[in-house]
């Protein structure tokens, strides 16, 4: 009856994404050209190491996943399912507890922002 909201939704959130996306790119060039005030770009830092935490974060996490579905497989079939589950909970946890040990060092090399003299 409803078929037609699926493809809708989908449209809508992708068009969104596209975006939010775009509207990012556009201030980017404009604080990278200048032409924004200075009081601005303290809103977008340096956002180098940023990224590389968060590659860093998720990097971690879709190992551990990853780990957990290869050990899964290697479990008879009537309870791989049940402990590859589990096991990407406690692998994806602990790719965040690594994070959490290793994140503070990538912390050290981010960039101080310049003060302003108000």
């Amino acid at each position: 009856m409803h078929d037609w909201i699926p493809p809708v939704a989908f449209f809508i959130i992708v068009a969104l994404i596209i975006k939010m996306f775009l509207d990012y790119r556009m201030r980017r060039r404009l604080i990278d050209k200048g032409l924004v005030d200075e009081n601005i770009k303290h809103l977008f830092p340096n956002e180098s190491v940023n990224q590389r935490l968060t590659a860093l974060k998720w990097g971690l996490v879709l190992v551990g996943i990853g780990a957990a579905v290869l050990i899964g497989q290697l479990f008879p079939y009537r309870i791989s399912d049940e402990i590859t589950i589990s096991l990407m909970f406690i692998f994806s946890g602990v790719g965040l507890l690594v994070f959490y040990v290793v994140a503070p060092k990538f912390e050290a090399t981010r960039p101080t922002p310049p003060t302003t003299g108000q």
